[in-house]
């Protein structure tokens, strides 16, 4: 296992798995139960571990139809959620989990050309189900994530799935190749497919906040930052990280709000100061609606149900070395 000439630096602490390479630092939390740090070029891409996402804030057509109350196990299951396993991967051959004292077997020269590391974790629903968020790190630094949810018939219909990633400051904008303006699965029709860029992270000002922000059928977003949470660092040139599509195309918001913050205000002014920056990542999006007025389900096609397997993939890349 030792190697020196390949690329990857393994480090196995007590308690976290550190990946090292040229301009990049990952390290892996067992007890948090997620990636910590995502550090490109010695600036710090996140604020929390990537999360599973259920819950989109309420809109003014899940409240007509009801469907929020319908799904509100959803609502904590977005807040809270248990680790069950962690599985390690080092060039393709699971290992046994390196924790303490395991990890005493290892040096501090450690290589490695790929490593994978898998999180299943149990929702607190009832019933519960599991999802699976696995992370494989080439030698190249690019971080491939592959999300599952596991159907389970006996739970409610979900009003989204996806991954969310919190950024420490407030992005200066974004870009991105996909459609044109806000889209859902049943708001495409007249979208122009092509590259966009927004400015700041914008809200649309609905008189009581709800969910905005979708995004559909993208291949690629990238997010660009000048401001940082470490004071020491005075460098104010911005930096970007770029997700891009595996295999099909991606949903995404950009949004300085979380949706139970957005939950939580009953007016626009009630909403706080932004300081982070909400990234999103959707494998699955509940339509809108407003088929009369605001009221009526959603049409069948575009409901999200709870029975059935969902899947999504894409990579992690540092923009710089794009």
């Amino acid at each position: 296992m030792v190697e020196k000439n390949n690329p990857l630096r393994v480090i196995y602490g007590d308690g976290t798995l550190g990946i090292d390479g040229e301009n990049f630092h990952y390290i892996f939390n067992y007890g948090r139960g997620g990636l910590e740090s995502l550090v490109f070029n010695g600036k710090e891409w996140l604020y929390r571990e990537p999360a599973p996402v259920f819950w989109r804030a309420t809109t003014d057509n899940d409240r007509g139809n009801n469907f929020s109350k319908k799904s509100i196990q959803w609502l904590g299951a977005d807040q809270f959620i248990d680790v069950k396993t962690i599985n390690v991967s080092v060039d393709g051959k699971k290992i046994k989990f390196p924790s303490a004292p395991e990890n005493n077997r290892y040096s501090n020269h450690e290589y490695a050309q790929k490593v994978s590391i898998k999180f299943t974790y149990t929702t607190l629903t009832v019933p519960s189900t599991e999802v699976t968020v696995q992370y494989t790190i080439s030698s190249d630094g690019v971080i491939n994530v592959t999300t599952h949810y596991f159907g389970n018939s006996k739970l409610p219909e979900l009003p989204t799935f996806g991954l969310r990633l919190i950024i420490p400051t407030v992005a200066d904008d974004f870009e991105y190749d996909g459609l044109s303006g806000e889209t859902y699965p049943d708001r495409m029709a007249g979208a122009t497919k092509g590259t966009y860029r927004i400015k700041g992270l914008p809200v649309t000002p609905y008189l009581v906040p709800q969910d905005c922000g979708v995004h559909m059928e993208t291949d690629r977003v990238t997010v660009t930052r000048s401001s940082v949470k470490n004071n020491a660092d005075q460098d104010k040139n911005t930096f970007s990280l770029t997700i891009k599509s595996n295999n099909k195309p991606f949903a995404f918001s950009c949004l300085p709000y979380t949706p139970e913050e957005l939950e939580n205000a009953t007016h626009q002014e009630e909403l706080p100061l932004p300081r982070k920056t909400i990234l999103t990542i959707f494998g699955a999006v509940r339509g809108v609606g407003g088929i009369d007025s605001w009221g009526s389900d959603v049409d069948n096609e575009y409901h999200v149900p709870a029975d059935k397997d969902i899947e999504f993939s894409f990579d992690i890349l540092n923009s710089a070395s794009m």
